[in-house]
């Protein structure tokens, strides 16, 4: 079992996403096959106040980069993975990878620093995780396809509403 100089420990089940706090921070999920070798801390500062001025300037640079049907979902207390879940259709594998790209090089210049991407070489998926903001980039029948909208706008259900 893996431990930090800090004494900290990291428990890890093969392929499933991890959740703990490590030297004071709550640190975002990990996807991790086997031990993760590192985890990534969510934005320092306020969480809401760092939130909103990330999720602002994504939406700037996805407005920069003509991204198409800009849907932002609140996941704020419903999952523990970020504050703001944005997904955005580009027209072709060329244009969500230039989406990307120049997202990730606003996030940096910003001072978001380094931010978690998946899937740039594809360019038929790509997910970037900046800690409070998580961006998916479509191509747009891949968007179809999933549809992790309709998945996350599922209704709220009441504790006392459970039969």
């Amino acid at each position: 079992m893996p431990t930090f100089t800090d004494g900290s420990i990291l428990i890890v089940e093969s392929e499933v996403p991890v959740l703990f706090f490590w030297k004071g921070k709550t640190l975002t999920t990990v996807h991790a096959k086997g031990y993760a070798a590192t985890a990534y801390p969510r934005s320092t500062g306020s969480s809401d106040e760092a939130a909103v001025r990330a999720l602002n300037l994504v939406l700037e640079s996805l407005e920069d980069s003509k991204a198409e049907n800009i849907v932002t979902i609140d996941i704020a207390g419903k999952s523990a993975l970020g504050d703001f879940m944005v997904v955005v259709s580009g027209r072709s594998n060329r244009h969500v990878m230039a989406i990307a790209d120049h997202l990730i090089t606003d996030l940096k210049d910003e001072g978001f620093g380094n931010s978690r991407v998946e899937g740039l070489e594809g360019g038929d998926w790509v997910l970037i995780d900046t800690g409070d903001v998580i961006v998916h980039i479509f191509r747009p029948e891949i968007r179809e396809f999933y549809n992790i909208e309709k998945m996350w706008a599922a209704p709220e259900i009441e504790d006392g509403t459970l039969h």
